[in-house]
């Protein structure tokens, strides 16, 4: 069983959690097992009321047998729900019984037997208007919207100079009205009817913004750290990319290139080395994703990428596409609009199909940089990368400040004592001054910089945990070390 006993009598109600009681009407699960299944699937535990109170099953076996049916009768299509039941004392003190139903997460849209869809959103069943339905279907791959047909668009809108470039790149031979017209169903013929598919229109389009304005990347660069409004507003460049899907994606990596700032120094082989604030594969990763990947039935928003002093953020319209979750993005791929990213494949910019999120992490590791940041809503996934000192100081340099005693006596001197810092020994004062001056340094850096031996530093760095003067954020190996007392 994933959780106790107390967990499932006091555990906050969540998008994947909730308790419900066994005297509920088992009609009433079926929206909450449909709502669990469509997005990241869930736990319903039957027995408890809602303040917590254990009341059981026992009492309710007509009722339960109905639960146990739910799934295959009243959810089409049906939910491959596990079922647990386990044993509890009730709030008379009596032996009892709870049932856990697991609901997974689903690649398809599942109703009630009402034809309603519901998804889960915080700690509610939400029911989903038909835009929203829609919206479900592309990004499970129910239906794509890079199918569906352009409204009052026909061939005339097609720009065939631009199909000729890309029949050439991959070697068709034939016109390009023969590749428009009898690949990828770019063009449908039905009754007499030609359609035009929206993604032929946002690849090949004369004027795509015509159909889709807001088909488009913005860049924002922004002086500071964040983002400020009114008369503190602190946008310094604004600049729209518009056009066809490929010409987006060029002219935004190309003007970002210039916006990455440089950093060179002195390497290990007496050459000058020059590396960008972010490495350029995962910068140009991110974008790429953003454009391939968006959700193109959401009009009223555009990819957005933000630069800060500090970080670099990528905004796309859309939620995770089909089983794709913040917790196994770096192993799972699905393609939203698999005709774009073919088309992005055949141009050379998707490499590897599935394998750039996870060398986006590796790059960042290379680079002594923070772990990059994904988070995600109903409508957003945010994609962003951070800089910091390791950046501007790599660990050869650091270690050469060190032995210049550069930094030597910053290391090893005093530091501001404050509520939790009065008694810290020698080698706590190398480990905290090493880790402001050096925000996120890896354990070689530690030994490289502090000079402590390896064990030692160990020791005293589980005493530092314990005493919640630092703390270990993230995994063992992806993670890294913070100050919890400034």
């Amino acid at each position: 069983m994933r959780y106790s006993i107390e967990e499932l009598q006091y555990k906050k109600e969540d998008h994947t959690f909730e308790r419900k009681s066994a005297r509920i009407d088992p009609k009433g699960m079926v929206n909450h097992i449909v709502a669990f299944a469509n997005a990241d699937g869930g736990t319903l535990v039957i027995g408890i009321e809602d303040d917590g109170t254990i009341t059981g099953i026992d009492n309710f076996t007509e009722k339960i047998n109905e639960i146990y049916r739910i799934p295959f009768d009243f959810c089409i299509p049906s939910i491959p729900v596990t079922t647990e039941k386990i044993g509890c004392i009730d709030k008379n003190g009596k032996k009892n019984h709870l049932l856990i139903l697991t609901i997974p997460a689903s690649l398809e849209l599942h109703t009630n037997h009402q034809d309603d869809a519901y998804c889960r959103m915080g700690d509610k069943s939400h029911k989903l208007s038909f835009s929203e339905r829609m919206q479900m279907l592309y990004a499970k791959g129910s239906r794509y919207y890079e199918d569906e047909p352009v409204p009052d668009a026909s061939i005339i809108d097609i720009d065939m100079n631009s199909v000729s470039e890309h029949i050439k790149r991959i070697g068709y031979t034939k016109s390009p009205e023969d590749y428009i017209r009898n690949n990828h169903n770019f063009i449908i013929t039905k009754y007499g009817r030609e359609d035009v598919s929206n993604a032929a229109i946002l690849l090949f389009g004369k004027k795509p913004q015509l159909f889709f304005p807001r088909a488009r990347v913005r860049f924002i660069r922004y002086q500071g750290r964040e983002a400020k409004v009114g008369s503190e507003m602190n946008v310094i460049k604004d600049i729209h990319f518009n056009g066809r899907i490929l010409n987006m994606l060029q002219d935004s990596i190309n003007f970002v290139q210039t916006q990455i700032k440089e950093h060179t120094y002195l390497g290990k082989q007496g050459l000058f080395v020059t590396e960008q604030e972010y490495p350029e594969f995962c910068w140009k990763e991110i974008i790429i994703n953003a454009i391939a990947h968006r959700d193109y039935s959401i009009k009223g928003t555009d990819i957005q990428i933000k630069m800060f002093d500090n970080h670099f953020l990528v905004e796309s319209p859309g939620s995770l596409p089909g089983m794709v979750r913040l917790d196994n993005i770096r192993e799972k791929h699905f393609s939203r609009n698999p005709k774009i990213a073919q088309f992005l494949h055949e141009c050379e910019y998707v490499r590897e199909f599935g394998e750039g999120i996870d060398r986006i992490y590796q790059e960042m590791s290379r680079s002594r940089l923070p772990e990059p940041e994904f988070r995600a809503d109903r409508f957003t996934v945010f994609a962003t990368l951070r800089n910091n000192e390791l950046a501007n100081h790599p660990v050869t340099e650091q270690e050469n400040f060190f032995k210049r005693g550069e930094i030597n006596g910053e290391i090893n001197g005093e530091i501001n004592q404050g509520a939790g810092l009065e008694k810290l020994t020698e080698n706590e004062i190398k480990i905290y001054n090493t880790l402001k001056r050096f925000p996120r340094s890896s354990r070689s850096d530690l030994i490289n910089i502090t000079k402590i031996a390896p064990r030692t530093l160990d020791r005293t760095m589980k005493k530092m945990i314990e005493k919640e003067i630092i703390a270990r954020i993230g995994s063992k190996k992806t993670g890294y070390w913070d100050i919890v007392i400034k």
